[in-house]
């Protein structure tokens, strides 16, 4: 079945970037809408950014200007760019997928990885 795999995360201090990869073993990637998702401790989980199959992105007001979404369809892959990292980007992201027109909610996708940990602290 559809799998996802997150990867790069890991500890920044605060000021500093770290850039997440979503890797999808699906051959129909391309038809694919993406996004990420984050779950800080003690929060409930919540959108980030959105990508649909065409490159419309979307991003929530905490992380617009800062945090950027891109996919590469030719490796399957889809990307978060984090700048300008806060402590309260601190969460476990996690990437989702699925075929949907309702690409900008990534509630209701079908397909989610296991999380990566990003610790923003100095």
């Amino acid at each position: 079945q559809v799998r996802l795999v997150e990867s790069g995360g890991g500890l920044v201090q605060p000021g500093g970037s770290l850039r997440l990869s979503c890797a999808v073993n699906v051959r129909t990637f391309n038809t694919f809408a993406m996004g990420w998702l984050r779950q800080a401790p003690g929060k409930e989980r919540e959108f980030v950014a959105a990508i649909s199959m065409y490159g419309a992105t979307k991003t929530s007001e905490a992380v617009t200007g800062r945090f950027t979404i891109s996919r590469n369809n030719a490796d399957n892959t889809v990307y978060l760019q984090m700048n300008s990292l806060k402590p309260e980007d601190t969460a476990v992201y996690y990437c989702a997928g699925g075929r949907t027109a309702n690409w900008a909610d990534p509630e209701r996708y079908d397909f989610w990885g296991q999380g990566t940990q990003v610790t923003v602290s100095s």
